[in-house]
């Protein structure tokens, strides 16, 4: 998989391929045609997922390979248009990440103090895409720390010397750290900060013998083509590190309802025979669960100005069974913080509604003089390929415009700040304010790190007393 995963799972409707029973004559559910909806909109994170999960942490002959399972791995750069595994990558925080085993045991994660003024969160996200857990300037503060990260079947107790034990529903489970980066000259700063970031088994931190090891898997591989042919596969596969005990029991009653199209946790897809009249319902579904998707994301916060802003919180208690909830935002751009963590208005299209396209004009965005983005830590507007929603190659390697470029930033005569988007330089007076666009649609993200929450606040999301101006043809 070298292009996003989101471009194949959006083909696959048109090339899912399964085995035939040689009973063909016999009818089909009339009610399959839903469940293949409710799983493939259920699956579609999940699976989205597990292909960043294959390239990030077991496909070691990936260019996109970081580290094996319960290592951190620390990237003192920021992402560029080479990154392709995720839509929507951030660019503004280098990364540091780990993708936890916790079948054998938990594991224990250190946090070195830091500055007061440097924002970090470590985002702990399971196999879901639920955010569990949160460990950051936010939540814990920058004095350091020591957490435990334990699965859904561990019975043990948290040592005392722990601050604070986090749960994951999933037998794996993804640490996503943001450490921030002031400018080029602050990257050794973070190289140290990143060192601090320390991953040890329970057994090794309590100095006792280490359990049995888990046993090992045969990972599947994932590519652009199965990836468009067999989702299911996908989905049955990461299913048997999801047990459904504790919060996630609620899901017992679904799960029967996917064993009968085939579904079943652990097995190959189809895990029973299926009829043609079956196979063509669970395409049927499965066309229909893609769209609902895609209606889902403009549902996902509240319209400002152009700019969908999006609410987000990623529980289970928060989302209850609404998959789409989750499956909106995986397409829309996974991994994605909750809304108290920061907040992202995204758009592709104008003040007007009109569609941005840098093919065909050039856009301004001008923040008001007092009006810049009410945030605790910082903003950041991030431009995308319309198409793939990657970053996009410009001759001065700007993907962003954040706060900390603010000193660089020429202001306007009444103080506002205008950032000029098209394809072609603005000219050398202007560039210091040039977001450069794609030769094509255009797909915009800004992002509030730890949005205040006294006004003016964008929150709650799309409806606080901050509005994001609108974007507008320039003149």
């Amino acid at each position: 998989m070298r292009t996003s995963i989101l471009i194949t799972m959006l083909l696959f409707v048109t090339l899912l391929t399964v085995p035939l029973s040689p009973a063909l004559a016999q009818a089909a559910n009339p009610d399959e045609k839903a469940i293949a909806e409710e799983a493939f909109v259920y699956g579609f994170p999940m699976v989205m997922n597990y292909a960043v999960m294959y390239e990030y942490f077991i496909d070691t002959t990936s260019n996109q390979y970081k580290c094996g399972f319960n290592e951190v791995y620390n990237t003192a750069r920021v992402y560029t248009p080479a990154d392709t595994s995720v839509v929507t990558p951030n660019s503004d925080t280098p990364y540091s990440f780990f993708c936890a085993d916790l079948r054998a045991e938990p594991v224990v994660f250190r946090i070195p103090p830091i500055e007061k003024k440097r924002y970090y969160s470590v985002q702990l996200v399971d196999l879901y895409t639920y955010n569990f857990g949160y460990v950051g300037s936010r939540t814990t503060g920058n004095d350091g720390g020591t957490y435990m990260l334990a699965g859904p079947n561990w019975e043990g107790e948290k040592p005392d010397n722990v601050d604070k034990l986090f749960r994951s529903e999933t037998e794996f489970a993804t640490a996503i750290i943001r450490t921030q980066l002031f400018n080029p000259a602050d990257l050794d700063n973070v190289k140290q900060i990143q060192k601090g970031y320390q991953l040890i088994p329970l057994s090794v931190f309590k100095g006792e013998k280490a359990p049995p090891a888990a046993p090992e898997i045969k990972w599947p591989k994932i590519d652009k083509e199965l990836a468009a042919k067999q989702p299911f596969d996908y989905l049955s596969f990461v299913l048997q590190f999801c047990p459904p005990v504790g919060p996630a029991k609620v899901e017992t009653d679904m799960r029967k309802r996917f064993m009968t199209i085939g579904i079943d946790a652990g097995k190959s897809f189809p895990c029973c025979p299926l009829t043609t009249p079956q196979v063509e319902d669970i395409i049927a579904g499965s066309k229909a669960g893609l769209e609902s998707i895609k209606q889902r994301i403009p549902e996902l916060g509240a319209v400002v100005n152009g700019w969908n802003v999006l609410d987000i919180t990623l529980s289970r208690k928060h989302c209850g069974d609404d998959w789409g909830m989750r499956a909106g935002v995986a397409m829309a751009g996974i991994y994605a913080n909750d809304s108290v963590e920061a907040t992202y208005p995204i758009t592709r299209s104008d003040a007007e509604g009109k569609p941005l396209d840098g093919s065909q004009h050039k856009y301004t965005l001008t923040f008001p003089e007092g009006q810049l983005p009410p945030v605790n830590a910082f903003w950041s507007v991030t431009m995308y390929d319309g198409k793939t929603q990657l970053l996009i190659e410009n001759p001065i390697h700007r993907y962003l415009i954040n706060s900390p470029m603010l000193p660089e930033l020429k202001k306007n005569a009444d103080g506002s700040v205008t950032i000029y988007i098209q394809k072609d330089s603005p000219g050398k007076e202007l560039e210091s304010n040039w977001l450069p666009a794609p030769d094509g649609p255009i797909y915009i993200a800004m992002r509030l790190y730890w949005p205040k929450t006294t006004p003016p606040s964008v929150l709650p999301a799309g409806k606080g007393t901050w509005k994001p101006p609108g974007i507008e043809l320039a003149k």
